[in-house]
Parts: C-alpha cells; structure tokens; sequence
C-alpha cells in the first residue's frame, strides 16, 4: 500500500520510517518537527550473505527522521496506538493514508514492517537513544551559553587538580566526536582515545557535588541574619559556577554514551539492546544523584528566606538582601534542572518589604495599646471605687471613735 510509515517509539522520541515523501507528509500533517534518523546506519547491524543483503536493500529504499516526544508530541502519537514489542522499551506501529482518506490512520502490518526484524528494530532503537543524548547534549550547550562565564573559562579558572584533568578529557571527547562525523563510525583505535574518559569525569562530577553539599552546610552552620546574607550572597556566583561544572559533566557523559553505542552497534550488536538499557539506567542514577544534592541546597535556601523574612523589621536592608540571593540561586539551580530533565517546583521566596513588615508591627502595637488603655480605664475605675469604699469606710469608724470618746467626756463631767 501507498503512505505507509512505521512510527517507532522509546518513551523519549519516536522514529517514522518508511518512504521519504511519505515520511515527509506525515511529520508536515502532525505538526512535528524532526532531525535525520540515519538508517544508513543500519547496514552495520547484519554480516553477510542473503539476509544482510535483503535488509541493506530495505534500509536503502527507506528515509527515517525523528522527532523528540514533549508532552504535546506524545499526546499526538497517542491516537496511532503504538504498542510494545519485544525489543525492551519499544512499541511500534503502522499508519498509513490509504485511498482519498486525508488524516493518518493505524493500519493493523504493512510491507516491511521493522517487527519481522529484531536486529533492525534493536538498531533503530539504538540510534534513537544516541540522538536523544544528542539532543541533551545541544540543550546544555545552549544553557551554557545563557550563563555569565562560559564553561571552559570556569573550568579552566579552577585551579583543583580533579576539575583539571577533565579539561584534557573535554579536548579528547570533542577530537573523538569530530572523527566520529566525518568517519560515520567509532573504530577500535578511535574508541581507545576516551575508553578511559568516564573516570575523569565521574570524579569531576563528584567533586562539584561535594561543593555544592559543602555550601549546604555552610549556610546550615550560619545563625545570624549577616551571616547567612553574606553567606548567600557568595553562594550567587559559586553555585553558577559548580553547576557549569556539573552540565559539563552531564554533556560529556552523554557523548561518552553514544561513542559507546556506535562502538557496539560496530562490534557487537547482538548487546545493543541491553547495553541501551543500560545506559539509560546509569543516566537516570546520575540524575537522581545531582537532583538530590540540589534540593538538598534549594530547601537550605528556602529556610534562609524564611528567616529573613520572618526578621524583616529588624533587619531591614540584609534580609531583604538574603531572600534576593535565596531567590537567584534557585532560580539557577532550577534551570540547570530543567535543561538536565529533572523535575524541580520550587518557586521563589518573595522578600517581604521593611515597610509591610512595619505596619503590621504598629498595627499589632495599637491594638495592643488600645487594649492596654482599655485595661488602665478599667483599673483605674476599680481603684478608685475602691478607694471611695475604703475613704467611707475610715470617715464611719472616725466618726463613730468621736462620738464614743464624746460619750466618754460626758460621762466623765456627770460624775464630777
């Protein structure tokens, strides 16, 4: 049948394969944009004979591209109702446009389909995870260029041995993946120029990790509201610094992940699928590692601002100060986040103004006043009525002590 295409997903983009025109149609009608898949590639999974030569002659007649799955891109395949395969972490399916039938429909197999071929679909599946990392890779680049200092100058303003070495690594990994392009594969000799790369970079990793957990408990350890606005305010430029690092890092790890899988794509592609997954693993465990020890500095951060904000009328100029610095580093860490894939909903602390902070401090005044003249009226009133009862109670016993000690005096003057 005419229109037909074979649309491959692993959760993170999806490849549509099939003739280049009707490729072409299908991403113009969904509103997707996409890159070139390279199913050229391909050729690499089979030896020889005639089975290598059939698939060549299929990989050959087709055209690939690949889009990246969003949230809006995904609800868009949704209707296309692709389903899981045995290559782990895929689902596939088949749509075609058949007859005057203007939209795209599911179609239940069509000519070629990929799933007659578990080394075909192992390989897209590969080539798919490597452009994904890819488009990672791009992403950081551009969050780099975002920040006030370039990456390379931090790093090479560092003067730590650890961050050192992974300037010689970034320079080897670049080489590589120049050699890469032109060659279109990742030989046995070009392998072993970076076979030994993700050491340096896991201790660079490491490393910027502990720096952002030492300025955790830094603040952790700072009491007073100077204390902790000087701290924070360091903590503006320093945090943008490490987290340079760490994208750094996060890219060249993700290069150091497609080399690998063209390596065993060449080599060994019978492994693909489960080196893939892998690495798919390990990438999410280091996500997990840096999302944790960024939470960890934002939630310190967050109860800095609290401080602040809660001491506002007595320090009004370094509090407002201190939620400024909480605020700017979370916001860096929250982009760094994002470029990276990590889930992050922290919103920024708003200072409380001197001036708010005072009103309500002389509202709450007056009415504590307020109560305190109402209180004094009171008092007042009862002493006084206490007073009056006490005055009347001495004028009676006064009185009643003249008029016996009158009696007295008479008496006395009847008897003499």
């Amino acid at each position: 049948m005419d229109n037909e295409i074979q649309l491959i997903s692993d959760g993170d983009g999806l490849a549509v394969i099939g003739n280049a025109t009707d490729v072409e149609r299908f991403l113009l009608s969904e509103g997707l944009p996409s890159k070139d898949l390279g199913v050229q590639r391909l050729k690499s999974v089979f030896g020889t004979g005639a089975a290598a030569a059939q698939a060549g002659s299929e990989i050959a007649a087709s055209s690939g591209r690949w889009v990246k799955l969003t949230k809006e891109s995904a609800q868009r395949v949704k209707k296309f109702g692709l389903t899981e395969t045995k290559t782990p972490g895929i689902s596939h399916a088949m749509a075609g446009k058949p007859g005057s039938i203007k939209s795209w429909l599911q179609i239940e197999k069509g000519a070629g389909s990929f799933l007659t071929n578990p080394a075909l679909l192992s390989g897209a599946a590969g080539i798919m995870a490597q452009l994904a990392m890819q488009q990672a890779m791009d992403e950081i680049t551009d969050y780099l260029a975002t920040i006030d200092e370039k990456v390379d100058d931090v790093l090479r303003a560092q003067k730590d041995a650890v961050v050192a070495r992974m300037i010689g690594v970034d320079l080897m990994i670049e080489e590589t993946m120049t050699i890469r392009q032109q060659v279109g594969r990742v030989s046995e000799v070009t392998w072993s120029k970076v076979q030994a790369a993700p050491a340096t970079i896991a201790d660079t990793q490491a490393y910027a990790l502990r720096q952002l957990d030492a300025l955790t408990e830094k603040m952790e350890r700072k009491t007073t509201i100077g204390d902790l606005a000087t701290t924070a305010k360091e903590a503006e430029s320093t945090v943008r610094e490490w987290l340079a690092v760490l994208a750094r890092c996060f890219q060249l790890q993700d290069a150091i992940a497609v080399l690998e899988l063209d390596r065993v794509l060449d080599a060994t592609p019978h492994e693909l699928d489960q080196h893939r997954i892998g690495l798919r693993a390990a990438r999410q465990n280091r996500l997990d590692l840096i999302a944790r020890s960024t939470e960890r500095l934002v939630a310190r951060m967050d109860v800095a601002a609290g401080t602040a904000n809660a001491k506002v009328l007595l320090n009004p100029f370094k509090s407002p100060a201190l939620v400024q610095s909480s605020n700017h580093v979370a916001t860096s860490v929250h982009d760094f986040n994002g470029r990276l894939g990590i889930e992050s909903g922290r919103l920024s602390s708003e200072a409380r103004r001197w001036v708010d902070a005072a009103t309500e401090a002389r509202d709450k005044a007056l009415e504590t006043g307020a109560k305190s003249v109402d209180a004094a009226i009171s008092f007042g009133n009862e002493t006084l009525d206490r007073a009056s009862s006490v005055t009347g109670k001495l004028s009676s016993e006064i009185a009643d002590r003249a008029r016996r000690l009158l009696g007295d005096e008479e008496e006395r003057d009847a008897d003499g």
